[in-house]
């Protein structure tokens, strides 16, 4: 059965805005998609992968962000209409080679979704990637409903080949995970881009080639806002003296808002959906007469600086107001709340206060926690035991980050996707106290092994974690370079994390399954006793991803056979969020359990314990 989302044109369908993305490269013809997967970008590559081999896509996920960007970049240089997806934080891993993509061009077309995270959902910042563009020199497209996300990525790759320059698709969380309904456009296969020619003068940017190179970005940059002034995506509606500009997803905010409070007679709106180059004959047509300007952008006052120098410029003195209304902060995400209370501030109305939602009485919080025989949770637990408070915890990205809370209080610092390691070096180097670095397969292969082989280089004294659960867990379960089989089948170029340790330098490895806990204590205790780089590899598939790809099945599920003080302290001290705790009681629920068994032996050892010191 073919993928609904390459059903014929005319089709209407609900669907996510990530799906409308993957739709509309379809559209446009795309040959090539990369990745490195990240929320709230996921959905699409994930997306690709189902339904790649149908629509004669090549696509690939990448080990990060920009080995992607760098694939991508390559693929466009060949001629393929190319996308390469990522979220906002993997710019950054990506601007070494975007900034240089920019320069030498992309001649068969090469789109870069930046999907940004306004309020940290999911991420470690809110940064506001519409400055990346403008540093690299990217046009940039904003869609705020799943109709635009696939009409307006269909758009900019067809402008990327166009003109031969990159360009991003900035989207935000509610964006990619809003539904909408979609209409169809047609399939109409790809088309091959121009033959890659040689040519040095252009393509390799040593100094004397990118002087020259920076010039035509200009230019490029120039004309492509003189052929964008009349885009349809940039629009005027409604009417009055008082203007107001939006960008991104808050034009969908600033819809409902108006029309909640009918304003439209009042306030004239230019809704931007095409926000670099920015239009600036638009912005001075649509400013002529007003006598009050307003701008409504989620993070960062791109747009608002931009307008308030272009009003400079022209010598127009006209009340420009944006960030610093009710509700109008660079931090965090917008919604109708926000821009209620701005446009009633800015406007002179009574303000109305929103209708709290009623929270639910006597619900338990529920904070983000490891799964139910999560093996991370057994490898926090026996480190914990043998390290305690004396060791400080370098942690990284992924499922396992979530150490930090109690009992297992193993994350002590984090910097960014693959930093734990040479981040450990360093505070180990400079604190003399001993170090233990967490990190996971996935990260590993994303970004910690030039950490670890500079670990190895300049001497650093650490014991390093690799948390091998067979998966890329936090953000869907897709494949990495060391599985051995994914949801796309088997891998038969699997690369192996021990022997790659042992390539890096690393002569004391260890490999251990994490639920067996004297195997992992006793290999702990050998690597404390020694110095230099040392690396356990804790080794064991998740859960989840076990079930649904590798095919295992729950056999046993533990169970409370009488209550004691051992079983009191297991779970005080584990925290798995099987146990159950009622009228003072300790039971396991059989729906959560996964039948790891690791709780039998701390209660097991606890009894022991107790024991031998009597």
């Amino acid at each position: 059965m073919a993928h609904p989302l390459l059903a014929p044109a005319g089709e209407t369908l609900l669907l996510l805005g990530n799906e409308a993305i993957v739709r509309g490269a379809l559209e446009a013809g795309v040959e090539v998609v990369t990745c490195y997967p990240g929320t709230p970008s996921s959905e699409v590559p994930d997306t690709f992968a189902r339904l790649a081999t149908d629509a004669g896509v090549r696509f690939e996920y990448s080990v990060n962000e920009k080995v992607a960007l760098e694939v991508g970049g390559g693929a466009s240089l060949a001629g393929a209409l190319t996308l390469t997806t990522m979220k906002h934080v993997g710019v950054n891993v990506a601007a070494d080679p975007l900034m240089t993509l920019a320069y030498i061009g992309t001649p068969g077309g090469l789109v870069l979704l930046s999907a940004d995270d306004p309020g940290c959902h999911s991420s470690q910042n809110e940064q506001d990637n519409r400055l990346y563009a403008r540093l690299a020199g990217c046009p940039v497209f904003e869609p705020a409903s799943a109709q635009e996300a696939k009409d307006m990525v269909r758009e900019a790759l067809a402008l990327s080949r166009a003109w031969q320059q990159p360009v991003m698709l900035r989207t935000t969380t509610r964006l990619n995970h809003l539904r909408g309904p979609v209409t169809l456009g047609a399939l109409p296969g790809q088309t091959k881009g121009p033959e890659f020619v040689k040519n040095p003068r252009r393509f390799v940017p040593i100094p004397a080639v990118a002087r020259v190179r920076h010039g035509e970005l200009l230019k490029n940059l120039a004309a492509i806002s003189a052929e964008m002034a009349a885009t349809p995506w940039n629009r005027v509606t409604g009417s009055g003296p008082v203007g107001l500009i939006v960008s991104g997803i808050s034009r969908a905010y600033v819809s409902d808002v108006v029309e909640e409070l009918n304003l439209s007679g009042r306030l004239a709106i230019l809704e931007l959906g095409f926000t670099n180059p920015l239009p600036e004959k638009a912005i001075l047509d649509f400013v002529a007469g007003r006598t009050q300007l307003l701008v409504i952008e989620e993070g960062e006052p791109v747009i608002e600086n931009e307008v308030r120098a272009l009003l400079h410029k022209n010598g127009l003195d006209l009340r420009l107001e944006g960030k610093g209304l009710p509700g109008l902060s660079r931090q965090g995400e917008f919604s109708t709340v926000t821009v209620r209370q701005a446009l009633t501030a800015a406007l002179g109305l009574p303000a109305a206060a929103a209708a709290p939602c009623p929270a639910p009485e006597g619900l338990p919080l529920r904070p983000p926690n490891l799964c139910a025989g999560c093996p991370h949770r057994a490898t926090y637990f026996t480190v914990r035991d043998i390290f305690g408070d004396t060791a400080v915890y370098s942690s990284d990205i992924g499922c396992y980050t979530l150490g930090i809370l109690p009992p297992l209080a193993a994350a002590d610092f984090l910097l960014c996707m693959g930093s734990s390691i040479s981040a450990g070096s360093g505070f180990a180097a400079a604190s003399g106290k001993p170090v233990v670095a967490f990190i996971g397969d996935s990260t590993f292969f994303h970004s910690g092994l030039t950490g670890l082989v500079n670990a190895v280089f300049n001497g650093h004294d650490l014991i390093v974690v690799i948390m091998d659960n067979a998966t890329t867990a936090m953000t869907g379960h897709q494949p990495h370079p060391g599985v051995t089989i994914s949801a796309m089948g088997e891998n038969p170029n699997r690369v192996d994390i021990e022997a790659l340790v042992k390539a890096c330098g690393v002569s004391a490895v260890r490999t251990v399954n994490p639920l067996n806990r004297k195997a992992t204590r006793a290999a702990l205790l050998e690597l404390k006793d020694a110095s230099g780089v040392r690396v356990l590899i804790a080794r064991e598939p998740c859960p989840l991803h076990a079930r649904r790809v590798l095919g295992a099945k729950k056999t046993q599920v533990a169970y409370v056979a009488a209550q004691s003080e051992a079983v009191n302290a297991c779970v005080s001290s584990l925290a798995c969020p099987a146990f159950e705790v009622v009228d003072g009681a300790v039971a396991v629920s059989e729906s959560a359990c996964s039948g790891c068994m690791f709780c039998l032996q701390i209660a097991s050892d606890i009894k022991a314990a107790k024991r031998g010191s009597k």
